[in-house]
């Protein structure tokens, strides 16, 4: 069998026994997540590792989130395909390249530029053209482009950024972690008559939500 082919094998039986096992039941989302090639967003000396069930290290002190994680926050958005979605921490680009097959527009927000600009590329060879990439503090959003019909933060945070609950438009959804105690909870959150509607999803554990920019490194 040759790599692309036991890639292949490796998205399949991720769908598989990490999705479908545990209760992911959007065929949009699992269609998306056999079709994306999470190898090509993760630097690992054996690709197949990349379909592995756990978060992974990238670049900047960051990470890949588990395939399920990514397949879970997605299908909490409840995309149609018409709806403006902002991510919060482009990260890879990975969750950014499932978001773009299942939405209208993408516009994701990352605070490394180094991360950004390896996401453009990668996202730009994988031919998503309905993606917007935004070197900025994420939790500002993007109001240039509010507002947004879903709302994806990808870094647990103590509550929802003011700046992002007035981006997100009324009858919108917002899926972040939140802190609770000592864990995350993941939350999806509706904006209904201006006032949240809040529903606890799962535990987990994302990197935390930083206000501002990092240092520009020395040349």
């Amino acid at each position: 069998m040759d790599q692309d082919a036991r890639l292949q094998a490796a998205r399949q039986r991720m769908v598989q026994d990490q999705l479908i096992r545990r209760g992911i039941r959007s065929q949009p989302v699992l269609e998306a997540m056999l079709h994306v090639p999470r190898e090509r967003f993760v630097q690992t000396l054996d690709p197949e590792e990349a379909y592995s069930d756990q978060a992974l290290p990238i670049e900047c002190g960051q990470t890949i989130s588990q395939p399920y994680m990514v397949a879970l926050m997605t299908e909490a958005l409840s995309l149609s395909g018409k709806e403006r979605v902002l991510e919060v921490g482009t990260g890879s680009g990975y969750q950014t390249a499932i978001l773009a097959r299942l939405a209208a527009e993408v516009v994701s927000l990352e605070r490394h530029a180094e991360l950004s600009v390896r996401a453009k590329q990668v996202l730009a060879e994988l031919g998503c053209r309905n993606v917007e990439l935004v070197v900025g503090d994420g939790t500002l959003g993007w109001p240039a482009r509010a507002p947004y019909d879903r709302i994806l933060v990808t870094a647990g945070a103590a509550c929802v950024p003011q700046p992002l609950w007035e981006q997100l438009a009324e009858g919108g959804i917002l899926v972040i972690p939140v802190d609770c105690g000592d864990g995350q909870i993941l939350e999806r959150i509706t904006k209904r008559s201006g006032r949240a509607v809040r529903e606890a999803l799962t535990g987990c554990r994302f990197v935390p939500l930083v206000a501002g920019m990092p240092p520009v490194p020395d040349a």
